[in-house]
């Protein structure tokens, strides 16, 4: 399993620690997206997401800082106004019961291993996939 022992809570936060949130529970797969979209909002070869059920889910502190950038897609990305850390997106039309955490922001250690690449086939030419993981074209 990715995260600790059930009946825990993780707990992750921002860069400048002005927001800061808990997770009841596990968080799901750990999935390397290297979608175009990800790889603009992360400035990286890839984005680190796991999804957490939005009930399990809550800010606890610094909501005032918490900005917001709905695509046209329809995904709202979730960072912090003041040091820009993402924290977690979510699709309000197509699934609001989820909420895809950036699981570099967790503070609670996580013991669990990329799961899947997915979007590999639009990944940064500069990258390489070597962590033996399965490879989607898109999403699985």
């Amino acid at each position: 399993m990715p995260g600790p022992s059930a009946g825990t809570k993780l707990r992750g936060s921002c860069l400048c620690g002005a927001i800061r949130y808990e997770i009841d529970g596990e968080i799901g797969p750990i999935q390397y997206c290297h979608c175009r979209r990800c790889r603009k909002a992360t400035g990286s070869a890839f984005n680190v997401g796991s999804t957490v059920p939005a009930s399990g889910f809550r800010i606890v502190a610094g909501d005032g800082h918490l900005g917001r950038f709905l695509h046209t897609s329809g995904l709202e990305r979730t960072f912090c106004r003041g040091c820009g850390s993402p924290i977690y997106s979510w699709w309000p039309k197509k699934a609001p019961e989820l909420r895809r955490i950036r699981v570099g922001t967790l503070d609670t250690p996580v013991t669990g291993k990329v799961s899947a690449h997915i979007f590999a086939a639009y990944k940064a030419e500069w990258d390489e996939i070597l962590d033996g993981a399965p490879q989607y074209a898109e999403r699985p």
